[in-house]
């Protein structure tokens, strides 16, 4: 069985896990007393280097960085992300770590609260406001969202260096073709029914965006209310919630290798906003949303109430594919089958703000 590595951040630290053959060892916590409320595992390199959005009480938020599969780390000696003096504005947090692809070595994003996207061009060590978003002239009408104003998503498109997209909660999808010198609002047939106007061009309070791994420019995406799909790299969106429990959720992941293949944890809302039907089950789609099945095999078959975050659903890149998730009960799961089974990894850590894994070496 292939070795995995498996980052677990929670609101007290960050836990590693690590697979040899089948067996799983887990430690920590690395970064005692902080919230990651990012990670990202960067496999451009001959050892992946791991990158750590950090967030102590005490110092405030900060990005590490780890050439050794997390077993040390090194934090710049000065931050890596920070507001230039002109925007008025200070760092809250770091949301979203996304190394970009071969296209762009050594290029990763950063998404933070307040929402601004940061590029750097040195694997994660020192990085820049990407200026033109920040001053998008639809700024002045963003209104944050239940847990902040976080651009908490970022796509590269595999085919061209120039094309990303990025989510904002609550302002919704915006996508750039020339590198960030323009952004465009992108979220057609994305409903905000908490709005007078169901349907603005922007203001939608998207939770997590994932794109396909065959065709760059299907894009799935996960609504405050709502589940939908993009075929034309998010000109146009299609509901697609039809057959979930509930369309409410945070999290939405792609398989890594499959077309048409995407996997949400739907949750009760808005009040609840626990596992739908107090049911642990991940669904899946293998049709690009035209249905969905539910995977429980191995999950808690009890009333079970462990809410998954936006970034605690994420896969791996082996075949077939590793899927896992963590909650705020403090759990984490692992499913080495695309998610036809699966198996408890640990219990008893902090809430899971977020979980990034991939096979080393």
């Amino acid at each position: 069985m292939t070795d995995v590595l498996l980052a677990a951040g929670t609101r007290k630290g960050l836990f590693i896990g690590r697979r040899h053959g089948g067996t799983w060892e887990f430690d920590g916590p690395h970064f005692n007393a902080q919230a990651i409320y990012s990670l990202a595992i960067d496999t451009r390199r001959k050892v992946p280097r791991l990158l750590a959005g950090g967030d102590s009480s005490h110092w405030g938020p900060s990005v590490f960085h780890s050439d050794d599969l997390g077993r040390t780390w090194i934090e710049p000696k000065q931050p890596a992300v920070k507001f230039p003096q002109f925007t008025g504005a200070s760092l809250e947090r770091v949301w979203q770590l996304h190394p970009a692809g071969s296209e762009a070595p050594d290029v990763v994003y950063a998404g933070t609260e307040p929402a601004a996207l940061f590029r750097s061009s040195d694997g994660g060590i020192s990085f820049e406001l990407i200026r033109p978003l920040w001053e998008h002239p639809t700024r002045s009408a963003w209104i944050p969202g239940g847990g902040g104003e976080g651009l908490h998503t970022v796509l590269t498109d595999p085919r061209d260096a120039m094309a990303v997209t990025v989510a904002v909660s609550a302002a919704g999808v915006f996508r750039t073709a020339d590198g960030g010198a323009s952004w465009t609002p992108s979220n057609k047939g994305v409903s905000a029914v908490f709005l007078p106007d169901p349907e603005p061009e922007f203001g939608q309070c998207v939770h997590k965006v994932a794109r396909d791994a065959v065709d760059p420019d299907r894009l799935y995406l996960q609504n405050h209310w709502g589940v939908f799909r993009s075929d034309d790299a998010g000109n146009n969106w299609t509901d697609i919630g039809r057959g979930l429990p509930s369309d409410f959720g945070f999290a939405m992941a792609a398989h890594p290798h499959r077309a048409n293949t995407a996997y949400v944890f739907p949750i009760n809302a808005d009040a609840d906003r626990v596992p739908a039907g107090h049911r642990c089950r991940v669904f899946r789609t293998q049709d690009a949303g035209h249905s969905w099945e539910p995977l429980s095999a191995g999950l808690p078959a009890d009333a079970h109430y462990g809410t998954v975050l936006r970034d605690a659903l994420c896969t791996d890149d082996a075949d077939p594919a590793g899927v896992y998730f963590g909650n705020r009960n403090g759990e984490v799961y692992a499913s080495a089958d695309d998610g036809d089974s699966w198996q408890q990894l640990t219990h008893h850590l902090p809430d899971v703000l977020c979980v990034r894994a991939a096979t080393v070496g």
